[in-house]
């Protein structure tokens, strides 16, 4: 076997573990984004619940489960710029829908 200057457990593992830990940050992000969308459209489409309810309901469960999460302010912060981009949405849906 050839000499090596290897000793197990002497190896810099700091930047392994800042890739796994924004690995484990971008995965924690995107299921909430996910769980957020899936619940509003399941509110709005299956259910039949106003969208500004859905809404709402939607934006308060992002809020909290971030909090609970420990997410921070940038999660709260970015619930409430969806939040406001899905009204601008709708706002304009029914602007276009008075039109046609």
């Amino acid at each position: 076997m050839a000499d090596t200057d290897y000793v197990h457990g002497e190896m810099d593992i700091a930047e392994q573990e800042q890739t796994f830990e924004g690995f484990l940050t971008g995965t924690v992000w995107g299921s909430g984004l996910i769980i957020l969308i899936v619940g509003y459209a399941t509110l709005t489409l299956s259910t039949g619940m106003h969208w500004v309810v859905a809404l709402a309901l939607m934006a308060g469960l992002g809020i909290a489960g971030g909090a609970f999460m420990g997410m921070g302010i940038a999660w709260i912060a970015t619930v409430i710029g969806l939040t406001a981009l899905a009204v601008v949405v709708q706002v304009l849906i029914g602007v276009f829908s008075l039109l046609g």
